[in-house]
């Protein structure tokens, strides 16, 4: 048992608990890491040592690491990072005291540096051989606690397997074998993309919770085998895959990516991935957790209208304006009267709400009504279907929107663990940083969300938390580029106007600034220094001294004060 700061970690139960004594919930990789800080305290370990531990032979992204660090902090309320603490230049530090490892290091630790071998024998798919013999009472210790922790792990898998919605009595589907993309022309560049792509996907789709990845040489066993082709023309990639299980194609998707000056070819790889695993994350979780009213299992007609009707409201709502927000929200509510326990509309009328009060086109006098109709057709959903993406992404939404931060954070990470390329959770992600004043972290994690640029329709909202996140930095002139293509892509948000106006302002282009301005009070009258900023509960010290320094030069530009 490790016991810091009041928790207690106990690493053969795989569970954190609290110091008021309740458990705290974590995804295996951010127990593990937990374990390793916790072990290695008072030591600085590097983001290689972490990465290597934690996804031994496996490729990940650094977005998998900070994923995993930020899910510690919020679990053990390390909000101003003193606790897992960044070391420039060199790694994480754990600093707090750790008492009562003995436990802990009865049985040798695997170094960081190598897998241990349970997971490096999964990894090269064959079965752990037990440990030297080292002293007859350790060993017949150790063997007896690892049998006694398989058998809780495997009874736990079970146990989750059965408990599934639309699980019980059946197993469903949940492995998926990943066979490597094929290249349409005998292009080198396109050979090696292809091989690329295919091994991202795969390690994009291992981090999804419900499902397993095989191997390709087991795809015979695998309920779903996707498989694609890739095509380079001169100034675009485009990749058609397919999902097939059960001697059926489950799913299809054509998508281009067009190459532009400013990509790289990391950024072309992550975005043809992203395209791909976006939607194919969509659709397994579809296939996985349909419910009784779903077009998925049953096809039936208002279930079918659903789908009609939040697609007309997505193709309103894309547009940012309050008229066309208005219409989007009558959309939603028909066909909720229509069908009132359709899940998917209730998630999208969810998000929808919340869009407005962000974008405030809710008034602040219906804001509270808009926040409790939300909240209550987001549990209502939650209870129905516990793994349904949107909703997940509609709560994390909703959980930025009201500034319920640590909520929040936990929210978008479980939306993240069915869906890692989902750009909307990443955003909110990002404005919860921004909030609690974390604004490299949250300059990073608009970054990634660029990287992925999926769904491409928010494209202009990680835009704008870029812009943010560097001004609240005082770097104005790294924030134009970003409000810049915002604006290019939606140019309706009063919000992306006033900060590119506080840009220029800070940067000394006072004419811009006051044409910006101008520009953002017309596509939102009546906005003055008081009511701009959001409200400010929960936020902490650092955000709101940057705010109010946002709030001067946009002041300065030509912003009301009242």
């Amino acid at each position: 048992m490790l016991r810091f700061s009041g928790y207690e970690l106990d690493p053969e139960r795989a569970e954190l608990r609290r110091p008021d004594g309740e458990m705290t919930k974590l995804r295996p990789k951010t127990l593990e890491m937990l374990r390793l800080f916790a072990t290695n305290a008072g030591q600085v370990l590097s983001k290689q040592q972490l990465m290597e531990a934690v996804w031994p032979n496996v490729h990940v992204g650094e977005d998998s690491l900070f994923q995993c660090i930020r899910e510690i902090r919020t679990a053990l309320g390390d909000d101003k990072r003193q606790v897992v603490r960044v070391i420039s230049g060199r790694g994480y530090l754990f600093q707090v005291e750790v008492t009562d490892a003995a436990a802990a290091v009865a049985a040798p630790q695997a170094p960081l540096h190598q897998p241990a071998p349970a997971e490096a024998a999964v990894a090269a798919g064959t079965q752990p051989q037990p440990p030297a013999r080292r002293s007859g009472f350790i060993s017949r210790r150790s063997a007896a606690l690892a049998a006694v922790a398989a058998f809780v792990v495997v009874g736990a898998a079970v146990t989750v397997a059965m408990l599934r919605p639309g699980l019980i009595l059946a197993r469903g589907p949940s492995t998926i074998a990943v066979m490597p993309m094929t290249d349409s022309g005998n292009n080198p560049l396109a050979v090696q993309m292809a091989a690329d792509v295919s091994g991202r996907l795969a390690d994009g789709l291992a981090k999804i919770e419900n499902i397993r990845v095989l191997i390709p040489d087991a795809k015979n066993a695998a309920d779903f085998v996707v498989s694609g082709e890739l095509q380079k023309s001169e100034q675009a990639w485009t990749i058609r895959a397919r999902m097939t299980g059960a001697g059926e194609v489950k799913w299809t998707i054509t998508t281009t990516v067009n190459v532009t000056d400013d990509m790289d070819l990391p950024l072309q790889q992550s975005r043809l991935t992203a395209s791909v695993g976006h939607a194919l994350a969509l659709r397994v979780n579809e296939l996985l957790d349909a419910g009784p009213r779903s077009t998925v299992t049953t096809g039936n007609a208002l279930a079918g209208k659903g789908k009609v009707a939040i697609e007309q409201a997505t193709a309103h709502i894309n547009h940012t304006t309050k008229e066309r927000f208005q219409t989007a929200q009558d959309i939603l509510e028909k066909a909720l009267a229509d069908d009132p326990d359709n899940v998917d509309i209730q998630a999208a009328l969810a998000a929808l709400l919340m869009r407005g009060v962000q974008m405030v086109w809710i008034s602040p006098a219906e804001r509270e009504v808009a926040e409790t109709k939300t909240e209550r057709l987001l549990l209502q959903t939650l209870r129905a279907r516990p793994s349904h993406i949107p909703t997940h992404e509609a709560y994390c939404r909703f959980l930025t929107a009201t500034n319920q931060f640590r909520a929040s954070l936990v929210a978008c990470a479980r939306a993240l663990s069915f869906d890692p390329w989902n750009g909307i959770a990443l955003y909110h992600v990002g404005l919860t940083q921004i909030r609690t004043g974390r604004f490299e972290d949250a300059l990073a994690t608009f970054h990634q969300a660029y990287r992925f640029d999926t769904p491409q329709v928010s494209r202009w909202t990680w835009l704008i938390g870029a812009g943010w996140a560097n001004l609240m930095m005082g770097r104005a002139e790294e924030a134009v580029p970003w409000l810049q293509k915002s604006l290019a892509i939606t140019a309706a948000s009063g919000r992306t106007h006033m900060l590119l106006a506080a840009a220029y302002q800070q940067m000394g282009r006072l004419d811009e600034a006051k044409a910006a301005m101008a520009k953002g009070r017309e596509l939102r009258p009546g906005s003055t220094v008081s009511n701009v900023p959001p409200p400010t509960k929960n936020s902490s010290a650092t955000y709101l001294e940057a705010s109010e320094r946002i709030m001067r030069s946009m002041a300065a530009a030509g912003l009301p004060e009242s």
